[in-house]
């Protein structure tokens, strides 16, 4: 798999790679966040003519049984992949109502704190359901979780199997990729964008 093995598991403060090249002025780079309080999933991807090409991935692993520790976890391993990838957008996961309310309280605060670590850039936030980013990547808004990883390998062109929390978040970050393009065509045309 081309991808590096430094950032499988995410751990802010800890000696890190150089910086991958920025995108040229013809590409964006996108950063896809999928938020939970156990494990945050980052991906992010260069988009540009040619479609989107892999630059990382990989989860922030939040540890221990105090909640707000946590969550400063995430808050801060977020605010350092802004940092260190400089993306001009980010797609996030939007929080669906789950049967459990304590459940979709602690994903919200989760989401709360990765999106938080996201404002000191000047990058544009746009948010997805579940259902929509599915819908992007594999063509049904009902795929199981396995389809949705096949295809984020096959549009990427990735060997190996992607980590569940990657895999989600660079479909988050593919599914905003398509359609930026639509976005941007219809813009182009001079349709509402």
């Amino acid at each position: 798999m081309r991808r590096s093995s430094a950032w499988r598991s995410y751990k802010p403060g800890r000696t890190r790679s150089p910086a991958p090249a920025a995108p040229t002025s013809r590409t964006v780079r996108i950063l896809g966040l999928d938020p939970g309080s156990r494990a945050t999933g980052f991906g992010v991807v260069d988009v540009g003519p040619e479609g989107p090409r892999y630059v990382a991935s990989g989860a922030i692993r939040a540890t221990g049984e105090d909640f707000p520790r946590r969550l400063q976890q995430i808050y801060a391993g977020v605010a350092a992949l802004v940092e260190h990838y400089a993306p001009g957008e980010i797609a996030i996961e939007r929080v669906f109502v789950n049967r459990n309310a304590d459940s979709a309280l602690k994903l919200g605060q989760a989401r709360g704190a990765a999106l938080s670590a996201t404002f000191g850039s000047q990058a544009a936030i746009y948010e997805y359901t579940p259902r929509a980013v599915k819908l992007g990547v594999v063509g049904t808004g009902a795929a199981e979780k396995l389809q949705v990883q096949r295809m984020v390998g096959v549009i990427l062109g990735l060997d190996g199997r992607l980590g569940a929390d990657a895999a989600d978040a660079l479909a988050i970050a593919i599914c905003h990729a398509h359609g930026r393009a639509t976005r941007l065509a219809l813009a182009a045309a001079g349709g509402a964008a």
